[in-house]
Order: structure tokens, then C-alpha cells, then sequence
């Protein structure tokens, strides 16, 4: 059965190119992202790899930790860190699981068949500290993730579990935010000290309460 959101991900113990990860306690009380490629020493795989290598200041800023998976061995992922930080210009800075018997893979639903019966497709799965999945998204093998708009969900996400408000098409962070329509107005006059523009009964906006 494949995961739904809410959920509690599932634990796992697995090896990495830094050593064995407990995967719940090594999230401790941190967010986490867990992603797959399909297999080391691809093209787009060691672009997605640079990319995140390069992005990881980011994440730490937002007490998230990252982590790769595929299902190729330990050693081809020791190997393969070399070309990465040659042709992307950063190096490995996160743990990247050795899933060669599949136990992750098929904890997580990442292998469709009637995509490829053996390689992981690019999965991401945003966990929280209270190891509940929060959000998921699938490409195919064939396309590069946005590591960008990844980073722009993880804001949403953290926002809005402290806050009581969502966010808009394309919001970013910094941006206006909107109020749910759960809450009244005579509630909403005392959540949002900042106030609201009413657009519609059921549409107000606010501008971002951490900000």
C-alpha cells in the first residue's frame, strides 16, 4: 500500500556513505527530505546531486536534513561522489542510503513497474519532526526536480504548521498569506494583529505573520 499524507513514515535502518542511518533517529527533531534517483552514474541523477549538494546551506537554515537514495551499492555511490563534485562544482555534503536490496524502495513505493521493474523513480517525500509525511511528489525518470520549488513547499509546509494560515498559487516566502475560511472573522481580527483584506467572505489576505 503506497503512503498517504499524514502518515507516519516508515522507519528503516540502511547503510550510507555515511554509515548506517537509523532513519527515524537520525531525524531526530529536524525535517527531513527523502529522495530517490533511479541510479549512479547518470546524467541527470549527478545534476540533481550537485544540485542539492549546493543548496544544503539551505536546508540547514531550515533545520531540514537531506537524504538520497538509490539502489545501487555503497561502493558505486563512493565512487561516483568523485564525478559529482568534478562536473557540478560541489561536493557530496549529505547521506546518500545504499538500498541494493530494495527494503527502502519498497517501503517508500518507489519502484513502478510500468515505469522500470528494477530502478527507483524520483520520489520526494517531505517528513516532519513528528516523522509524519507532509508532502510527496513522483517524476519520471526522465526529468531534472526543481529543487527550487522543493524549497518553496518546505516554507509553506513549516509556515503553516505554526501558524494558522495557507498559502497562495506561487506564493513565496515573505508574501501575503491566506486566511482558512474556518476561521471567523471575529477570530481572525485577533490571530492577524497585522489585519486582513477581505476580498471575499471566503478569500482574505494577510501578510505573513513571521515576518
Amino acid at each position: 500500500m503506497s503512503l498517504r499524507l499524514g502518515d507516519t513514515a516508515p522507519d528503516f535502518e540502511q547503510d550510507s556513505t555515511e554509515g548506517r542511518i537509523k532513519f527515524h533517529d537520525w531525524i531526530g527533531n529536524s525535517w527531513a527530505i527523502l529522495f530517490s534517483h533511479p541510479r549512479d552514474f547518470t546524467p541527470v541523477c549527478t545534476t540533481e546531486l550537485g544540485e542539492v549538494a549546493r543548496l544544503k546551506p539551505e536546508f540547514d537554515k531550515r533545520n531540514t536534513k537531506v537524504i538520497g537514495l538509490s539502489v545501487d551499492p555503497l561502493k558505486d555511490h563512493q565512487g561516483w561522489a568523485a564525478d559529482i563534485k568534478e562536473t557540478q562544482g560541489h561536493a557530496l555534503n549529505f547521506p546518500l542510503l545504499a538500498d541494493a536490496d530494495r527494503k527502502v524502495s519498497q517501503l517508500y513505493d518507489m519502484i513502478h513497474p510500468n515505469t522500470d521493474e528494477t530502478f527507483t523513480v524520483r520520489s520526494v517525500f517531505i517528513i516532519g519532526p513528528d516523522k509524519k509525511v507532509k508532502l510527496q511528489i513522483t517524476y519520471p525518470m526522465s526529468t531534472g526536480r526543481n529543487f527550487d520549488e522543493i524549497l518553496r513547499v518546505l516554507d509553506s509546509l513549516q509556515l503553516t504548521a505554526n501558524f494558522k494560515v495557507a498559502t497562495p498559487v506561487n506564493w513565496r516566502d515573505g508574501q501575503d498569506c491566506i486566511i482558512p475560511p474556518s476561521i471567523p472573522d471575529s477570530d481572525a481580527d485577533k490571530l492577524f494583529p497585522k489585519g486582513y483584506k477581505k476580498i471575499k467572505p471566503y478569500l482574505r489576505v494577510t501578510p505573513q505573520p513571521n515576518k
